[in-house]
């Protein structure tokens, strides 16, 4: 009624490949935990700089048009400053 020597030594070796393989999908788990923390760190610090980009373009398109502004101005004096100087 027992089980023959042969199928307990396939018992013996399925068992041992079972318990390889779950402390393999273990070791495995735990490093894609760690490395999709990894991820969400550079995706959040990515994330952060990308925000300072858009502010930082913002900051220079809302100081653009004055310094466009200005440099005209600074143009027609300057243009007018050597007329002046070409005329006397």
């Amino acid at each position: 009624m027992g089980m023959s020597t042969a199928a307990e030594i396939l018992v013996i070796i399925v068992s041992a490949i079972l318990a390889v393989f779950l402390i393999v999908a273990i070791i495995a788990t735990v490093y894609i935990i760690k490395i999709a923390k990894r991820v969400r760190n550079i995706t959040a610090h990515a994330e952060n700089v990308a925000d300072s980009m858009e502010d930082a373009a913002y900051a220079f398109r809302r100081t653009a048009t004055p310094l466009a502004f200005l440099r005209l101005i600074s143009n027609i004096v300057e243009h007018a400053s050597r007329g002046r100087k070409k005329k006397g």
